[in-house]
């Protein structure tokens, strides 16, 4: 159950803190005083989307953070399999951070989760029930939802669903195969064309970026055959003036000559001699380099014309060779479609009608699981409005065929007739704002007793109901907290005596700023929160004793109740 809760700058509320009790915990204060906002905070911190309107004018995040306890083996499961930590003492707790640019950070247990993470977390432990829910009644697309949670059907909609989804494929590969014979002759001769280009091609991948390389080199090979041949005339000479290898070759000479005049000339002599071979080695170098050049300055004419045929070729078919390959592997394949699309389409045909064999046998095991189920539903949902002081209610569970769809081959809508004699409806057609309510608090009882959150919240069930219909809500909501915990946000005094804990929403200004506090009530308090709803703000001390009265008598019922 839900057991304390914090909010930080949502909207109205600074800062609250709020604990809660077991069973049917009632929350009470005057329109506008922040209890939608309160509803806002439990969704957020269960994961639903938010707006970054939520987070208070003046603050640049909000926050918010729930304790639960004894949480059951179901939460334990999801844990583990989300391989989140689990506590000894059966508590978890969760947190959410909204950020204004649309940032959040989430919390199960101290790690950090997505919000999908957190969502998944939550729906285990929390069932809302907003002012809008009751409209979902209306949309008779949505009932078979509420029907497959009563016949927990799962395994038998994943088997159909999976069957369904195959089915799709392999209707969607016959589809793409069938084509008038027109279409046809125009896509291959187009095919054709576009793999023959590209073949022709032999496109490599990186051939762009080494053929740019070589371009580069080639257009400065000018100005480096011009240096180089500079360099070799300068090692060699050039026919007018000689060059180093000539120079150095007369001073040895000279050295030699005159080596006996004095010691170590010959040394010198044979070093400079040297230097003239190493001269030489350069200049044959150089000379090899600027003859491979002259030949390469040929191929730049083929790399231009190489690069232009890459360029058009990249325009119709893709920006990089990786990119044009590909859609060369994709029409060679789209063309054997094509090709033998006769021999492929009667294959798919042949798995489409068995896979449409298998998944129509599996439609009707989930229509049957569904039918079976209605007929409880709707015996268990006339109960409980005979309760809700709707005893002449008939309530109907319609399933009927339809085409297959990804939910199975069933349409399923409530009907209802509320008076003697008159056939049952469309939900949406007849029922009053009032009925609704009660409809969905009938449903949202059946379903708790299949699927057991630990905590469920109303606002605002008692919409459109007054009267006796509201005192059996009041009952209804007390003995469905004897098996969850129950948050309701009620306006009615009558549903609001039968409150175990009762909580007070306020709304004060100051500093020319609003906030909103939560208040525990005592039992004097509860009374005059009570005379509040009923009568107004200035209550008289005859009113005040006619709402402690409403909270003994209420008390009196909820020990005697066996409903």
């Amino acid at each position: 159950m839900l057991q304390y809760l914090q909010i930080e700058n949502i909207a109205t509320i600074y800062k609250a803190e709020i604990g809660f009790d077991r069973g049917l915990n009632i929350l009470t204060g005057e329109t506008g005083a922040g209890k939608s906002i309160l509803i806002d905070s439990i969704n957020a911190v269960s994961g639903a989307k938010t707006s970054r309107e939520l987070i208070r004018t003046d603050a640049p995040s909000a926050y918010v953070r729930a304790l639960f306890c004894d949480v059951g083996p179901a939460v334990a499961q999801t844990l583990a399999e989300a391989g989140l930590p689990a506590e000894e003492d059966g508590s978890l707790l969760l947190q959410r951070r909204l950020y204004r640019d649309g940032r959040n950070d989430c919390f199960v247990n101290g790690v950090p989760v997505t919000v999908g993470m957190l969502k998944n977390v939550a729906m285990r432990l929390i069932n809302i029930h907003g002012q809008r829910d009751s409209q979902t009644l209306l949309d008779s697309a949505r009932h078979i939802e509420f029907l497959d949670a009563f016949a927990e059907d799962g395994a038998q909609k994943a088997d159909y669903e999976a069957s369904f989804a195959a089915l799709k494929e392999v209707a969607a590969a016959i589809r793409a195969l069938s084509m008038d014979e027109a279409y046809k002759a125009r896509r291959l001769d187009l095919l054709q064309f576009q793999i023959k280009e590209l073949r022709n091609a032999d496109v490599q991948e990186g051939e762009i970026a080494a053929l740019k390389h070589k371009k580069a080199i080639l257009n400065n090979s000018l100005k480096v055959r011009e240096a180089l041949s500079k360099a070799l005339n300068a090692l060699i000479g050039d026919g007018d003036a000689p060059g180093a290898d000539a120079l150095l070759s007369a001073a040895a000479g000279e050295i030699y000559a005159v080596s006996d005049v004095a010691k170590g000339l010959s040394a010198v002599a044979d070093s400079v001699d040297g230097a003239k071979d190493t001269v030489l080695d350069a200049a044959s170098v150089l000379d090899d380099v600027l003859q491979q050049l002259a030949a390469n300055e040929g191929n730049l004419d083929e790399i231009e014309e190489r690069l232009d045929l890459l360029y058009r070729l990249s325009r119709k078919y893709g920006a990089t060779e990786k990119e044009m390959l590909a859609f060369l592997a994709e029409a060679e394949t789209e063309l054997e479609n094509i090709t033998f699309a006769e021999e492929k389409t009667a294959k798919l045909t042949e798995e489409y009608e068995a896979l449409l064999s298998e998944t129509e046998k599996k439609a009707a095991v989930l229509s049957k699981c569904r039918k079976k189920a209605a007929k409880a539903l709707s015996a268990a949902i006339e109960n409980e409005l005979s309760f809700l002081d709707m005893p002449n209610a008939r309530f109907v569970v319609n399933v009927e065929p339809a085409d297959m769809a990804e939910n199975g081959a069933d349409a399923v809508e409530f009907l209802i007739s509320a008076n003697p004699g008159e056939a049952p409806k469309a939900l949406g057609k007849v029922a009053s704002g009032g009925e609704l309510s009660r409809v969905m608090l009938a449903v949202k009882n059946v379903l708790q007793e299949q699927h057991s959150a630990s905590s469920l919240i109303f606002d605002e069930i008692d919409t459109g109901v007054s009267g006796s219909a509201a005192g059996k809500i009041a009952l209804k909501l007390s003995a469905l907290s004897r098996r969850a915990q129950v948050l309701c946000i009620t306006h009615s005094a009558q549903i609001a005596a039968f409150a175990d804990a009762h909580k007070f929403l306020i709304k004060h200004v100051e500093n020319d700023k609003t906030f909103t506090e939560i208040l525990s009530l005592d039992e004097p308090a509860r009374a005059r929160e009570l005379a509040r709803i009923t009568y107004g703000e200035n209550c008289t001390p005859k009113q005040l004793e006619s709402a402690a009265e409403m909270i003994r008598k209420a008390q009196e019922e909820k020990r005697k109740m066996t409903v």
